[in-house]
């Protein structure tokens, strides 16, 4: 009988959300501008809808879409690990690794991209050869510099010097964020530093550092339509421009481009989501297995209704 007064407690409860009259007039609003918008898009002819349907799909800027993802994966992972050294270097007790990392990122963090990006463009021009010997002393190898360091390398390694100095700060303030006890109860039991940055620090320090790390990831892929400093020319933001100088029409390829950059980076958006989540785990019950166990076996009436209950893991 009991059982029955406790399973019925949930039905009695009807609640109702209260009329909010300015959630409807917001919405109309909202709803009315969107239209006026659409139709303006639709009907006006100076969009030139004909030649962004063509160029769409054309293969230049399909070849564009690759090099600028090339690009952003190829500079986020050197200003990953870039960042990655300098953070445990900012974080070390010798003076000197700190101090060489403060510099670069001073330095890097200060001059803006399209400068770096001229200067690695012109690197041939300031170091024609690059050679390997003895400090001061004879070279035993030489290298023409214009053929090592061409524009795709150059503008890979602009972007992931560049970016490697925003990301120190973001994976810095991550390791940080780990509780330093944990690190000396695992040299209590005899763990070496290395090892416990590997298995205890960085996964735990993951949850702080993926939520930035991703929207750099977004900007870095947005940044690649600088790459024309270099010069590189392969990008989406060259191809689309350059079919737009050919045939007298930007504002068409200007929508292409503006098109397929939402597209990447919305697919860059849902894996940051996906790894926000993943990392996230056990520090949220938004969406966890255990709350929706909980709530199953709320509903079936069970239990008894008290909300300081919960199911054991």
């Amino acid at each position: 009988m009991a059982h029955e007064e406790h399973a019925d407690i949930p039905n009695r409860i009807r609640a109702k959300e209260v009329f909010h009259p300015g959630t409807l007039i917001a919405a109309i609003i909202v709803a009315v501008l969107a239209a006026m918008m659409l139709h303006g898009l639709v009907r006006n002819k100076n969009f030139q809808w004909h030649i962004v349907w063509l160029y769409l799909r054309d293969v230049k800027v399909i070849q564009g879409i690759g090099y600028t993802l090339l690009l952003t994966a190829l500079a986020m992972i050197l200003g990953t690990i870039l960042a990655l050294i300098m953070a445990i270097m900012r974080t070390a007790s010798n003076p000197v690794l700190r101090g060489v990392s403060w510099a670069y990122i001073f330095v890097f963090r200060g001059i803006p991209v399209y400068t770096q990006l001229i200067f690695w463009g012109l690197v041939a021009v300031l170091y024609p050869v690059i050679g390997i010997g003895i400090p001061f002393g004879p070279q035993f190898v030489d290298f023409d510099t214009s053929k090592l360091i061409g524009a795709f390398a150059a503008a890979v390694i602009g972007l992931g010097l560049n970016e490697g100095a925003y990301l120190a700060e973001i994976i810095r303030s991550g390791l940080e964020s780990v509780d330093g006890g944990q690190g000396e109860a695992a040299k209590a039991l005899g763990m070496k530093p290395s090892l416990i940055m590997r298995r205890i620090t960085i996964p735990q320090a993951m949850r702080v550092i993926i939520p930035p790390l991703g929207n750099e990831t977004i900007g870095m892929l947005k940044t690649t339509s600088l790459v024309l400093a270099v010069p590189f020319t392969l990008d989406l933001q060259f191809a689309t421009n350059a079919i737009a100088n050919r045939i007298y029409a930007p504002i068409p390829l200007l929508i292409v481009a503006a098109f397929w950059y939402l597209v990447m980076t919305s697919v860059l958006m849902v894996g940051q989501h996906y790894l926000e989540r993943y990392y996230g785990r056990g520090f949220t019950n938004s969406g966890s297995k255990r709350s929706k166990r909980q709530a199953a076996v709320n509903a079936a009436g069970t239990t008894t209704i008290d909300p300081a209950l919960e199911v054991e893991q």
